[in-house]
């Protein structure tokens, strides 16, 4: 196995969109998947947004999309390779700094946890794509060189979906890019399952639901996935692993790449105090003044620990109950650590010149293969107050070495974009059967997630359908005509 694992994030600034536009919309229409995530100004009030009633935190999140603004979208675009290995990827990974041209609200706590985390407000402002909120202006909105174009790209393609804890992120995407809000979940929603006719997944959904791990926040799930990963590759086994391979970008588009290199972290881990609260949220009170461990890597080595004792001592119990000596058992919650076990039941507390023709189409590759090392990445929305709902607004970066609990420069809405498609590609080589129609192309990435958005604090999850009682928005339905050309 290498020691490193390079991945490549194109940064897209207003000086720089329209060369990298030819090859933002190929990555996207060649694409198997996308996976988006986004940094935002801010979420509004915490306790609205994890309401008991579904349509009330619905109301909540439309009044944060329509009063705050995204400040930085990350696309990292997965497509399968057919002559590769079974489960290779060629993926391309953008970061788009953006500007809202309209007022938007800011929220210090939001200023603050970016600043500390590597975002520049200053390169926000002075670089940033414009883009305008709510309904189209004008019939360019679907046509031209910026954002909602790219947005309306998107639609065209037809491709899945992927998003982490992604229902603030698909209010945001549909208010900032698409149209404005409509005021019923259940018009929403069926807007949504016409816009993304191949699905969309929610990789916490996923975690949580389907690969049942300890906890679900985007780092962890990342690295437990990498981890895993590995493991399958190192043991032999017949088992399908996920090989993923990146783009050599030459000539002047080289100069926009940030490349993220990341070493393996458990050759240097030590032995540290772990922070309950970081091990299962993701999140802490005391962020980057904790005197205990943050470190995922850690956590998950310390999980997995746990889980294997508690296989040993149901093993033990067996052979003794089969002996006559019977002991119960007090954990019912399949290996889950007793620190995780809160997380189940939350509290509402709170083809251009400079890009090579391959990466436009089959390029020259960097084969990162057997590169199944962990890498670092946080994923953190704007707030630092968010616990588990919006775990995916406040994971802190951690390594025992050097005590850091954030550093920075590394935050990044497509490296978070990035880490959300390998937690889906990886889901779907452990778990999806092979289903291909005519064309090659496999029906249904996961089954059991299709359509399925996570919801903190539920034991179900939102159901994006459009149902026989709700009807689509009429904004929505002038626009489709604009994206499809017809009506639908």
């Amino acid at each position: 196995m290498s020691s490193s694992f390079i991945v490549p994030v194109i940064d897209v600034q207003s000086g720089n969109f329209k060369e990298l536009w030819p090859a933002m919309v190929v990555a996207i229409k060649t694409s198997s998947f996308v996976a988006v995530d986004t940094e935002l100004s801010g979420l509004g009030n915490r306790t609205s947004l994890l309401a008991a009633s579904i349509e009330d935190r619905y109301k909540a999140i439309c009044h944060a999309a329509r009063s705050r603004s995204i400040l930085s979208l990350g696309i990292a675009c997965y497509k399968k390779l057919s002559n590769k290995a079974a489960d290779t990827y060629l993926v391309q990974v953008y970061n788009l700094t953006l500007l809202c041209s309209e007022e938007y609200t800011i929220e210090p706590q939001s200023v603050q946890f970016l600043v500390q985390h590597g975002f520049d407000f200053n390169k926000q402002y002075a670089e940033g794509i414009p883009y305008h909120k709510g309904n189209d202006k004008g019939g360019s909105d679907s046509q031209g060189v910026h954002i909602r174009a790219l947005f309306t790209e998107l639609l065209r393609a037809r491709k899945p979906l992927v998003l982490h804890n992604g229902l603030i992120d698909m209010a945001f995407l549909y208010q900032n890019f698409y149209a404005h809000l409509p005021d019923r979940l259940a018009t929403f929603t069926a807007d949504l399952s016409e816009m993304f006719p191949a699905g969309i997944f929610d990789t916490k959904y996923v975690t949580e639901f389907d690969l049942r791990f300890s906890a679900s926040y985007l780092e962890y799930a990342y690295k437990k996935c990498k981890l895993d990963n590995s493991r399958n590759e190192a043991s032999g086994g017949t088992g399908r692993h996920l090989y993923l391979e990146f783009c050599q970008y030459a000539g002047a588009i080289s100069s926009y790449v940030d490349y993220r290199i990341c070493p393996i972290g458990l050759n240097h881990l030590v032995q540290a105090d772990i922070c309950q609260s970081f091990s299962a949220f993701g999140w802490c009170s005391k962020g980057t003044k904790c005197p205990l461990s943050h470190d995922t890597d850690l956590i998950i080595l310390q999980d997995d620990k746990s889980k294997d004792d508690k296989r040993k001592k149901r093993k033990r119990q067996k052979k003794k109950k089969r002996e006559g000596a019977v002991e119960e058992d007090s954990s019912n919650l399949e290996g889950t650590p007793q620190n995780k076990i809160s997380r189940l039941e939350l509290k509402p507390e709170e083809g251009h010149e400079g890009v090579t023709a391959e990466c436009l189409e089959s390029a020259h590759l960097i084969d990162s293969n057997s590169n199944t090392q962990l890498n670092e990445g946080e994923k953190m929305k704007t707030d630092s107050e968010g616990k588990e709902l919006w775990e995916s607004t406040n994971t802190e970066m951690a390594t025992v070495k050097n005590e850091n609990k954030a550093e920075s420069g590394t935050h990044r809405a497509g490296f978070d974009a990035f880490m959300t498609g390998y937690i889906f590609a990886y889901s779907c080589a452990l778990m999806k059967k092979e289903e291909v129609d005519e064309s090659g192309e496999e029906q249904t990435w996961l089954p059991t997630s299709f359509n399925k958005v996570y919801l903190s604090g539920k034991t179900a999850p939102l159901n994006i359908v459009k149902s026989t009682f709700s009807k689509s928005s009429k904004a929505h339905v002038q626009k489709m005509e604009i994206v499809w050309g017809k009506k639908q």
